[in-house]
């Protein structure tokens, strides 16, 4: 991550680093993570938290367990004197049988002494009662004595019974706090899984961010092979444009050398024309008809010719003029283009397109091609048949046609490059991009008109060639119909390679909106996926939330009718 945030910093150009998708998600994962590193700092301060109260409570329970063993002790003692006062009880009830026993006997003997007394007088009553009457005082003592150990034991068995109920009650009081423990160690152990279970989480989120982190390096290198690509091919572009230029340079020179051969010619008949009227009377000097004929093929030569550069001129400012609509509406449709992909740079950006806007309208009309500049020469119309006006006119439309479409195609290709070339991190500085977006198109313009022009005086000075064949030898005019031929050939090929390298950046243009859409569907899937894994380990935390304070409760029930039970 941290070569990701050096790279960003890197990039000094704020365009690129504002409106990059990567940069963006790299962002919003190093904030996922900054939040998860929150998340496992709390969670890690609740379990301290947890495990100082955990310490505390074994605190509590081990003092807890010290009491309870205190009262068992004194429990065994209780029971241990109660099991004493029992059998002295039952030792004293054995005794109380004995001594009714006794007492039963004595009244038996007496009455048998009775009847006896009554059988026989001569024995004395009285000897025979006084024993059995001091045994039974004796009895009685003992008997009284009997009962007040036995209400000292009732006494005794009351106070030992309130004792063990106390006791009872303390144990009572010992379970709960047990059960609360056995709860917080519950709960401990819950929270303690939830932390495992966050640090899963938070080892899944890490593999998904170093995943994201690959497929944003492959779309970056992706991203950067489709610039180069682009550059590749703009710069095929300028070597395109480049040899139209020495074309074009070439056309004029050779336009520039057959104007002065028809001038020496034209030089070269008035000079024979005057020798030949030197030896001659002022009455018979007369032009020659074909001198003449001569010279006005040359001025209706030369008036089509003006007609033709005012013809040319009025089809170059339509051209300037549809060029100019069209390179405002791109402009348009790129600015609404950037203000959707870049919504914090708009403010930054909207004076740019302004000022392009400005200086293509200024510098379009200023470089228009005056009328005074030279242009491609016409042949007269009466050098030619009507067949051949017609098929001129017929080249003049079609030659038109495709010069103002090859014009839109280099308007386009310019835009581009310059596009390419702002958007392009490892560029120079603001000034300098904004020095070539607006010299690019204005040169692209002025490429346009002069290609167009070159390509409409070749096409006169084909025609001249053919005019002028009466005059010339049959080897000029078949070099002039090869070079054309030639010219021809080397345009349809330009033309081929134009459409070419527009059909690849139009499928580079493709393959990157293609790849925007991937990356923003991944986004949002994985977004998705990570609120259902949210959704679902909620739920199951609930589940297992319910399904443990249940088996808590029945687990406290058990353990209270054990122990009651056992009580």
């Amino acid at each position: 991550m941290v070569g990701f945030e050096e790279s960003g910093r890197r990039n000094e150009h704020p365009v690129a680093s504002q409106s990059d998708p990567v940069v963006l998600e790299i962002n919003r994962l190093q904030n996922q993570l900054k939040d998860k590193k929150r998340e496992l700092g709390a969670a890690q301060s609740e379990i301290k938290a947890l495990k100082a109260t955990d310490a505390a409570k074994d605190r509590a329970l081990e003092e807890l367990e010290n009491d309870v063993d205190k009262l068992d002790e004194r429990l065994r003692v209780a029971e241990n004197l109660l099991e004493q006062k029992n059998l002295e009880i039952s030792r004293l009830v054995t005794e109380k049988k004995d001594a009714l026993a006794a007492q039963c006997a004595a009244e038996a003997t007496l009455r048998r002494v009775y009847a006896s007394h009554k059988d026989s007088d001569s024995i004395r009553i009285e000897s025979f009662i006084a024993p059995l009457e001091a045994e039974n005082k004796i009895y009685r003592n003992e008997i009284a004595a009997l009962q007040e150990d036995k209400k000292t034991l009732e006494r005794l068995t009351k106070s030992k019974e309130l004792a063990l109920l106390e006791a009872e009650k303390i144990l009572e009081s010992a379970l709960e706090r047990a059960l609360i423990v056995e709860e917080v160690q519950n709960e401990n152990i819950d929270l303690r899984r939830q932390i495992e279970i966050c640090l899963e989480e938070n080892k899944i989120l890490d593999k998904t961010n170093r995943q994201k982190v690959v497929e944003v390096e492959k779309l970056s290198q992706t991203v950067r092979e489709l610039e180069e690509a682009i550059l590749a091919a703009g710069s095929a572009a300028n070597t395109i444009r480049d040899c139209q230029r020495q074309i074009s340079e070439q056309n004029e020179e050779k336009r520039v050398l057959e104007r002065e051969l028809a001038r020496a010619r034209v030089a070269a008949n008035r000079v024979a024309a005057v020798v030949a009227n030197e030896w001659k009377d002022e009455s018979e000097r007369v032009m020659p008809v074909k001198q003449w004929l001569e010279e006005r093929r040359l001025l209706q030569a030369e008036m089509q010719r003006l007609r033709d550069k005012l013809t040319v001129s009025e089809r170059a400012a339509k051209a300037e003029t549809q060029l100019k609509e069209k390179l405002q509406l791109r402009l348009k449709t790129l600015e609404d283009g950037l203000k959707r992909v870049v919504t914090p740079c708009a403010s930054t950006k909207t004076d740019k397109p302004n000022q392009l806007l400005g200086l293509f309208s200024g510098k379009v009309v200023q470089r228009k091609r005056s009328s005074s500049q030279p242009r491609a020469s016409r042949a007269s119309p009466l050098q030619q048949p009507n067949g051949n006006d017609a098929g001129a006119g017929d080249l003049k439309r079609t030659s038109s046609f495709r010069t103002d479409a090859s014009a839109q195609n280099l308007v386009m290709r310019n835009l581009w490059a310059t596009r390419c070339k702002v958007a392009d991190p490892d560029t120079p500085p603001k000034e300098a991009v904004e020095e070539k977006t607006v010299i690019q198109p204005s040169k692209s313009t002025e490429e346009v008109v002069s290609a167009s022009a070159d390509i409409e005086a070749k096409k006169g000075e084909n025609q001249e060639a053919e005019t002028n064949g009466n005059g010339r030898p049959d080897g000029e005019d078949m070099v002039s119909g090869f070079l054309y031929d030639r010219l021809q050939k080397e345009v349809i090929n330009l033309r081929k390679l134009f459409e070419a390298k527009e059909c690849e950046l139009n499928s580079k243009d493709e393959e990157i909106k293609n790849l925007t859409r991937k990356v923003d569907a991944l986004t949002k899937s994985i977004e998705v996926e990570s609120r259902k894994i949210k959704r679902e380990f909620f739920a199951k935390e609930k589940e297992a939330a319910l399904s443990k304070s249940d088996e808590n409760k029945s687990n406290r029930n058990l353990n209270l009718s054990k122990r009651s039970g056992n009580v």
